[in-house]
């Protein structure tokens, strides 16, 4: 029985921990919710490191950033993360999704 709610509570914490960038969410979700356009992302991210068109229309656009990083040594080897942001437009071009990774 103790185990059992060990592994629930271990399960918990590990699932709390995969959670998304809290600044990311912070900054596109209002931009969802206000229906942020192709030239408002343009204007203040600047231009997007990729573009390409969505099947049922619209574009997909990518921003590549670096986002920190690590250093193995001291002042040796760093090793950066690098952020990639999906933002996906629709026929309007406005915002009407977004994910991104290892930010």
């Amino acid at each position: 029985m103790i185990k059992k709610y060990l592994l629930i509570g271990l399960l918990g914490l590990l699932c709390a921990g995969c959670g998304g960038n809290a600044y990311l969410d912070a900054s596109l979700d209002p931009a969802k919710f206000e229906g942020k356009d192709k030239a408002w992302f343009e204007e203040n991210w600047g231009k997007p490191s990729g573009k390409s068109a969505r099947f049922f229309g619209g574009e997909s656009w990518v921003y590549s950033r670096i986002s920190g990083g690590e250093s193995r040594f001291p002042n040796f080897n760093f090793s950066p993360n690098q952020c990639r942001i999906n933002l996906d437009f629709d026929k309007e071009g406005k915002l009407e999704d977004y994910d991104y990774t290892d930010c």
